[in-house]
C-alpha cells in the first residue's frame, strides 16, 4: 500500500514516457515522507483506448490513489497534490490532469506477498 493507478488516454504516449511517468510518480511518492514503508508502494498505468472529452481532444490522466484508511485529510492532500505536481511537471501536453484518493478498507482488504 499504496497503489497509484495511472488512467491515461492511448495519445499521450505519442509525446510522454508512461514509464518513466511512473517512476516519477514513485519516486514522488517515497520522497513525500507519507509512506514510512516505501517497499509498498506500487504503481501502474492503464492506457483507455476509447474517450470523449468535454473539454476537447488533448488527452487525459487521471491517477486514482489506494490507500488504507485512516489517513487525515491533510496527509491525502499533500498526497495528491505531490502527484499533480509530479503530472504537471512530466505531462506538459496533456489538457487534462486529475488526482484522486480512495480509501481501502482494511477489515477487507487481503494481500499475499512472497
Amino acid at each position: 500500500m499504496p497503489h497509484f493507478i495511472v488512467e491515461y488516454s492511448a495519445d499521450v504516449t505519442t509525446h510522454h514516457d508512461m514509464k518513466n511517468l511512473c517512476q516519477a510518480l514513485f519516486d514522488s511518492a517515497k520522497e513525500s515522507g507519507a509512506f514510512p514503508d516505501t517497499n509498498a508502494i506500487k504503481v501502474r498505468a492503464t492506457p483507455a483506448t476509447h474517450w470523449v472529452l468535454g473539454h476537447g481532444d488533448s488527452g487525459f490522466v487521471h491517477v486514482t490513489i489506494r490507500l488504507l484508511a485512516g489517513r487525515d485529510s491533510a496527509t491525502q492532500a499533500l498526497v495528491t497534490q505531490t502527484a499533480l505536481k509530479t503530472l504537471k511537471a512530466h505531462l506538459p501536453l496533456v489538457g487534462s490532469l486529475s488526482v484522486d484518493i480512495k480509501d481501502i478498507n482494511p477489515a477487507t482488504y487481503a494481500k499475499h506477498t512472497r
